[in-house]
């Protein structure tokens, strides 16, 4: 059964294709593995767009190993199985009272996934999702289970909270969570050039800030979400969001991108006039809801995390480069920023980050855009995301990641016999 990642960008057949439903099958599934001498990958969702999960050898397919384990409310401590999605966990803690402090805009990944490739939100004063691990369960290369937190085995832990699933199996996650909050989201227009001037003043004044730039057009969507605090604007009435959400930014603008791959010559006009449809919405919602947005048209990415204080240089860059391809870009670039970690492979690890996403409509050349936008952001000093496309190696990463020979080190403990590489991982960590 051939496996395939959501972007069609990696695929693999696997010899063997496990579905555990226990830690305790899992650990078989790998001494299985081993017996007959195969490699080990972990399946999630498959939306990482790099390789990471593919295998000629063994798959653990986790979609038969979700649910949450044990919420205690007061703590806001919450044990999940390593398969559960995003949007499974959040539906559950929405029962419960509680919410993820920060999220991604994608919630069909598995936690296990999201938080192994460094998968992030936004907001200067906030970090990824792995900032809110207390603990991990981690199934080994010998099939042994064992556990780490900031106190039992930490440098195990300050690893495997990323880790591109190089040092086991994941079993199940332990989440500091937060008590339920409400979200009042402010999204609208405005000219690219004022958002620059003001980059630095929406960064600061807003728990999380986002925009959206068109290569072609002069308007960004700006997006700012902040706790409600007394009153705040009404929700969003239920025809709204789909007409929003559904029809204007999946099948108007699938419609537009799938124009510009038949009629390449079309594109810049029609990224223009994306850039001029945008709209303002003001509304709150329940975190989970203003975070999440559905995402059906389907691209390619490529992001890196870059000196927070270097954003604006990269980003006026690849403006003028962005002019220069022969190929246009139909899809908009994405800016978020994240606050400084100390997790090993976080790709903010140590400094104040600002992300800068670049994409492209499947189907449209993508390659020339992507290494120019790679030698802007490795001139930087930017480390790119680990589910995203780069040609990054092991070479490049021991300069940019300080810890990156500790971790190197946690491997080599924990896989001597490298049980769980892929071609990705060898291209990351070196073989």
């Amino acid at each position: 059964m051939t496996w395939q990642n959501w972007a069609g960008t990696a695929s693999a057949d696997p010899v063997r294709r496990y579905w555990p439903r226990s830690a305790e099958e899992i650990a078989d599934a790998i001494k299985a593995a081993a017996g007959a001498g195969l490699t080990v990958r972990a399946l999630g969702s498959g939306h990482s767009f790099t390789p990471a999960a593919a295998t000629a050898g063994a798959a653990l397919d986790l979609s038969g190993w979700t649910g949450v384990v044990a919420a205690d409310i007061p703590s806001g401590l919450v044990t999940v199985r390593s398969g559960t999605t995003i949007r499974e966990l959040n539906r559950t803690l929405d029962s419960v009272g509680l919410a993820m402090p920060n999220l991604g805009d994608i919630d069909a990944q598995t936690i296990s996934g999201a938080i192994s490739t460094g998968t992030h939100g936004t907001g200067a004063r906030i970090g990824g999702i792995a900032t809110q691990i207390a603990a991990l369960e981690l199934v080994l290369a010998d099939g042994t289970v064992v556990a780490c937190s900031p106190e039992q085995r930490p440098d195990l832990f300050a690893a495997a909270r990323v880790s591109v699933g190089a040092l086991g199996v994941l079993s199940t996650v332990t989440l500091q969570c937060v008590p339920a909050f409400t979200l009042a989201a402010d999204e609208r227009p405005m000219p690219l050039d004022e958002v620059v001037a003001r980059f630095g003043e929406f960064s600061a004044d807003n728990e999380h800030f986002e925009f959206y730039w068109f290569p072609y057009g002069k308007n960004a969507l700006v997006k700012r979400n902040n706790r409600v605090a007394g009153p705040g604007p009404a929700p969003m009435p239920s025809w709204r969001r789909f007409l929003e959400y559904e029809v204007m930014e999946n099948t108007a603008f699938g419609a537009l991108c799938r124009t510009g791959r038949a009629v390449p010559a079309l594109i810049k006009p029609l990224n223009r006039l994306a850039a001029t449809t945008l709209s303002k919405r003001s509304y709150s919602a329940p975190s989970h809801q203003v975070f999440v947005t559905s995402r059906r048209v389907r691209f390619v990415e490529s992001e890196y995390a870059v000196p927070a204080e270097s954003v604006l240089d990269v980003l006026a860059e690849l403006r003028a480069g962005v002019k220069t391809l022969a190929d246009p870009v139909m899809f908009p670039v994405e800016i978020r920023v994240a606050a400084a970690d100390d997790i090993w492979l976080s790709t903010a690890y140590g400094r104040d980050s600002a992300y800068i996403a670049i994409h492209q409509y499947v189907g449209l050349p993508h390659q020339e855009y992507f290494r120019l936008f790679e030698s802007i952001a490795t001139s930087a000093g930017g480390r790119p995301h680990w589910g995203k496309m780069h040609t990054r190696d092991a070479d490049y990463f021991g300069k940019v990641y300080p810890r990156f020979a500790d971790f190197l080190g946690v491997r080599n403990q924990t896989d001597p016999g490298r049980r769980f590489a892929n071609p990705y991982t060898e291209q990351i960590f070196g073989s």
